[in-house]
């Protein structure tokens, strides 16, 4: 995965290190991990994850994050 990565430059000459950087919390467990989850939990599919840019994905896991979390406040207020 990395390795695709690792590139200096895309075809416009675009520097793609930043992916190296903003995805360097993300391990090869925690995204089999993440994967199962939203399979098992969140009705994803995983031709939807593989297919998702890794932003996109990461963007996706931070909304369902807040919604989870959302969800449980709700939860507690209800009683």
């Amino acid at each position: 995965m990395f390795i695709m990565w690792s590139s200096s430059q895309d075809q416009n000459g675009r520097h793609l290190r930043f992916f190296l950087i903003g995805l360097s919390h993300d391990n090869l467990v925690n995204h089999y991990q993440s994967n199962f989850r939203l399979m098992q939990n969140h009705q994803y599919s995983l031709h939807e994850l593989e297919n998702m840019i890794p932003w996109e994905r990461e963007l996706y896991v931070t909304m369902l994050i807040e919604y989870i979390k959302e969800q449980e406040e709700r939860q507690k207020l209800k009683g």
